[in-house]
């Protein structure tokens, strides 16, 4: 199957960087999402993104304006109705990708594939929600994702063989490298990542080091491009507590409990880069 126009819903950092690489890749995109104001700071954070490319000297000016005219965007998933691939970058909250889900199966045409980018959820249990489990998979990029250059494709139990083609072949096609995971809490990275991540706060909270010593420590040590502090700093201490949280529950694994001092950066609104400030502070 080859995929030449792809409807994403959510424009947040995630949907609005799969867009940005598939239409720098020669893809028609469409982005959507519920508000006008996150279609605006989606397409500006887009071309501020492509805009620091030509200045690097790695695209030329021809090309942004190119890539920009492939992005059709806006708050109705009609828009995307003739889609070959749909991706749901929707916060990780089933209610909010059941609803989306089922909404698009009735939209799309019946050999489109329907992808979830979701980090932690079951593609299986998500699958459900559609009318074609076979043509579900999960493709989760990493963030930054004009940056990062892996891809799980995540097999649900009905997902079929030429499905899951059909989405490392759509990972390759925008410049990224697919490895082929079965559903399971946290898939591969996260699985091994999460736990990490979490002694470092475990390591902060008992007073073995500062965040710096401790973010220098693995970078310098484990020859980590960025610490773990950092790195949850990146992602989001609310979103790095929620993957904890999951994988505790559906591995049934104690050794998955978040830091308590995590919980307190989260009540506190400290909450990483998209705060201001977490482990550390910006701005």
């Amino acid at each position: 199957m080859i995929v030449s126009r792809l409807l994403v819903a959510g424009a947040g950092q995630m949907g609005a960087g799969v867009v940005q690489v598939a239409a720098l890749s020669g893809l028609e995109v469409v982005m959507t999402d519920v508000a006008d104001e996150f279609i605006e700071r989606g397409m500006k954070g887009i071309s501020a993104r492509l805009a620091r490319l030509v200045e690097k000297g790695k695209i030329d000016a021809a090309e942004r304006d190119t890539a920009l005219g492939r992005i059709v965007a806006g708050t109705d998933l009609a828009l995307g109705r003739d889609a070959d691939f749909f991706i749901e970058a929707a916060p990780e909250t089933l209610e909010i990708k059941r609803e989306l889900l089922g909404t698009v199966s009735a939209l799309l045409k019946p050999e489109a594939i329907i992808a979830t980018n979701t980090s932690s959820l079951s593609v299986t249990a998500l699958a459900a929600f559609t009318d074609r489990p076979d043509r579900f998979v999960g493709v989760h990029f990493f963030n930054p994702v004009p940056v990062m250059a892996l891809v799980e494709v995540v097999r649900g139990r009905e997902t079929s063989d030429v499905t899951v083609a059909a989405a490392r072949a759509f990972a390759e096609s925008v410049g990224k490298t697919p490895i082929t995971v079965t559903d399971s809490p946290g898939f591969v990275v996260n699985r091994i990542l999460f736990p990490m991540i979490n002694e470092a706060v475990w390591a902060l909270s008992e007073g073995v080091a500062s965040v710096e010593e401790i973010d220098v420590g693995m970078r310098l040590g484990a020859n980590f491009p960025m610490g773990p502090l950092a790195l949850a700093d990146l992602v989001g201490l609310d979103t790095t507590e929620a993957i904890l949280e999951t994988l505790q529950r559906d591995l049934g694994d104690a050794r998955y409990r978040p830091c308590p001092l995590l919980g307190e950066h989260v009540s506190a609104g400290r909450l990483g880069r998209k705060s201001g400030a977490g482990f550390y502070t910006y701005g």
